[in-house]
């Protein structure tokens, strides 16, 4: 019995062993990160969806190892911070993975039975009197209208009624003389309609006409009607409808509501477990029979991981630090050296003469971004706007007013309507922005370039990385 026992473990082993040789060598592991493998799938979609027909900067395999690492790295960074654990990351990667999800959950059989249960519901509330299309002649009668008005319209419907009767065509009469305008162009013909889309007394004595019949004269909140009944009929068969009913479905997203319905139902039948753990539990089962969501999925999760961290230690940070951007401005300052001067100031129009110097004085004294408000409210606090401004830092060609007036160009300056006198004010800036502020958006970049080599430099130090170039150099490669 005991030989027995161990010949059983030791087939097991082998089986085991054979299947995890089998798995290891159908996806390898490529690299790992932190102890962590990555398969060559993984890096293989990664490198595939960037290096797309159509990407401009195309990287081959080695130049996208560097980039693949860094982002697995900054990935590691965010976990070891817990930012997984933020309300606010959870709901988000949980609405993302839903949404990849939810039609998965969907069968064909449950679609098909979501149309049958439309399809039942419609011919419930059509009821045993079916459906009608009629055609009708409307003279408009307002409900506050005088005794005069209301005879008028009476004579005019009542002579109406009597050409009909006397054989006069329903369809042109009601081109001529219906108030209907969305019917009277089609001869009064109104849509296929059931019980409850007509006002009472218009409904009544329609669904009283048989196919041929014409009403007498019935009067409503809207006025006066005559009522023609073109065709009554049974809503058709199920099948008839089918590939309508379908389009319906897919046009309200409603395959999305099925899904919410099933997963609802397996929370109701678990024992206890919450839809976030049942969403969950689905999103592995499936991931499990396919790569591709699988990756898709990871992907989303570790990009928002990856936003969040970078936002916070690199993009966020660099645009937020004025100190940091002011010391690397002055380092690198040879960097923003200009071509040819700029004019840092403003270009103004103003309707009185006085306000010429008023305008310049107004900000002399004031830091460059301090001069908008300032002005604003100085000038154009009110309903009545004094002065007409353009502020900013201008090369040769941006203004004609500066192009005019600081380079002395000869330049056709167009006035500015109700603003006859034109003038201008700051300084001219030969070898370059004498502060960060002037060209804040390159330095914010460049500053951000900056933090972003010195923390992947650290997070390169901090956790241990392989890469298995034998494995790398399949990539692509395999069956």
């Amino acid at each position: 019995m005991k030989n027995k026992k161990v010949l059983a473990v030791a087939l097991l082993m082998a089986s085991f062993q054979y299947v995890t040789a089998q798995s290891q060598s159908a996806d390898p592991v490529i690299m790992t990160v932190n102890g962590e493998p990555v398969l060559r799938s993984e890096f293989e979609y990664s490198y595939n969806k960037n290096n797309s027909e159509g990407v401009i900067d195309k990287k081959s395999i080695d130049e996208y190892v560097d980039l693949f690492i860094n982002y697995k790295l900054k990935v590691v960074a965010a976990l070891d911070a817990k930012y997984d654990t933020l309300d606010s990351f959870k709901k988000e990667f949980a609405q993302y993975r839903d949404q990849q999800i939810y039609p998965l959950l969907v069968t064909n059989d449950d679609v098909e039975a979501e149309a049958h249960k439309i399809y039942d519901e419609t011919v419930q509330r059509i009821g045993p009197d079916g459906l009608v299309q009629v055609s009708h002649i409307l003279l408009r009668l307002n409900q506050q209208a005088s005794q005069e008005e209301q005879a008028a319209a009476k004579v005019r419907i009542d002579s109406i009624y009597k050409a009909l009767k006397g054989g006069a065509d329903f369809a042109e009469l009601a081109k001529q003389v219906s108030q209907d305008p969305g019917s009277a162009q089609q001869g009064g013909l109104l849509p296929f309609v059931q019980r409850g889309q007509f006002v009472k007394e218009f409904e009544d004595a329609a669904f009283a006409l048989q196919p041929g019949q014409m009403s007498e004269i019935v009067q409503s909140p809207f006025g006066y009607h005559i009522i023609l009944m073109k065709e009554r009929k049974m809503l058709e068969p199920f099948e008839f409808h089918h590939d309508n009913i379908i389009r319906f479905i897919d046009q309200r997203n409603l395959r999305d509501r099925i899904a919410e319905q099933k997963v609802d139902e397996l929370v109701k039948k678990s024992d206890g477990s919450t839809k976030e753990q049942i969403m969950e539990a689905k999103a592995d089962e499936l991931s499990a029979n396919d790569s591709d969501l699988k990756n898709l999925i990871r992907e989303y999760h570790d990009g928002l991981l990856l936003y969040e961290i970078s936002n916070n230690l690199v993009w966020g940070k660099a645009s937020k630090d004025e100190a940091g951007l002011q010391k690397y401005f002055k380092k690198n300052k040879k960097k923003y050296a200009w071509d040819q001067p700029r004019f840092k100031g403003m270009a103004f129009h103003v309707k009185d003469a006085a306000d010429v110097q008023a305008v310049k004085n107004c900000v002399k004294k004031l830091a460059f971004d301090k001069w908008a408000e300032k002005l604003r409210t100085t000038f154009n606090s009110d309903s009545v706007l004094r002065i007409r401004v353009e502020k900013g830092i201008f090369k040769l060609g941006d203004n004609a007013l500066v192009d005019s007036m600081v380079f002395h160009k000869d330049t056709t300056v167009t006035k500015v309507k109700d603003y006859p006198i034109d003038d201008v004010f700051g300084k001219v800036l030969k070898k370059g922005p004498e502060d960060y502020t002037d060209v804040r958006g390159l330095v914010v970049a460049d500053y951000q370039e900056e933090l972003e080599k010195q923390w992947v430099a650290e997070l390169r130090k901090k956790y241990a990385f392989t890469v298995d170039e034998e494995v790398l150099k399949t990539v692509n490669k395999h069956e």
